[in-house]
């Protein structure tokens, strides 16, 4: 499974199985965070993992100057459809240095994290993501809640897209969710698996990495209506950070 994101993201599969995520919802999010967060007129903002740009497209709506970056080359080709004056976009790796210093927010939306097999290469990540930032910058993660994610996982389940099969198993162990996607398209007899992995990080995890590169939590969210987190309740892990230096 090691690198399973980069095949499956670059997949049309991949963008068949997950077409129903819901735009209206990213959108009005977009709108509480920033309402929230409240950034000065003509913020520079990242986004990192953008897959195909739909929450960078909404902050630039807003009129901020957004980067979206993603190691998909496909979801990049798509989201450079859209670029403008205060919009581009950049196939890279979050593991690897992007710009110093320059941006006034970093966000990273939709579990768009936690996918490497090893603590240094999720530390790489943060610390692309720190070093990114200017001082006093703001850091915003956007990632699930495990103990309510245990509570929801499906075993197995099916779905027919189109006359695709997508067979799906999911389990799960102390460390990480892992899921096996078995894909059957008749039409051009074609079948393969496909696999994902995100770790079991904690707030209390996230929060160590972060404050290892400098950026320190002065807010947490429990879902995309900016409730207050609840370890047992909440859907999703939302933190707020500040890079110090």
């Amino acid at each position: 499974m090691k690198n399973w994101f980069k095949s499956w993201f670059n997949s049309p599969y991949y963008h068949l199985l997950y077409y129903k995520r819901d735009d209206n919802e990213a959108a009005e999010f977009i709108s509480k965070l920033i309402d929230y967060l409240n950034p000065e007129a003509g913020s520079r903002m990242l986004d990192v993992a953008c897959g195909k740009g739909r929450h960078s497209l909404q902050l630039a709506d807003k009129g901020f100057d957004v980067t979206g970056i993603d190691l998909s080359e496909e979801s990049i080709e798509e989201a450079k459809q859209n670029e403008r004056r205060n919009l581009h976009f950049f196939r890279h790796d979050m593991r690897y240095p992007f710009w110093s210093n320059y941006f006034n927010y970093v966000f990273n939306f939709f579990t768009s994290f936690g996918y490497f097999d090893s603590s240094r290469e999720n530390k790489s990540a943060l610390r692309t993501i720190s070093k990114a930032l200017k001082p006093g910058g703001i850091f915003v993660i956007d990632y699930l809640n495990v103990k309510y994610s245990e509570k929801k996982n499906i075993s197995h389940e099916q779905k027919n897209i189109e006359g695709i099969i997508f067979d799906i198993e999911r389990s799960s162990d102390n460390k990480a969710f892992y899921k096996k996607i078995k894909i059957t398209d008749s039409s051009k007899n074609y079948k393969e698996e496909f696999y994902e992995r995100v770790s079991k990080f904690s707030l209390q995890d996230l929060t160590a990495m972060l404050e290892e590169q400098s950026l320190s939590k002065f807010e947490v969210f429990g879902d995309y209506n900016l409730n207050p987190y609840d370890e047992n309740n909440s859907p999703r892990l939302i933190i707020c950070a500040k890079k110090l230096s």
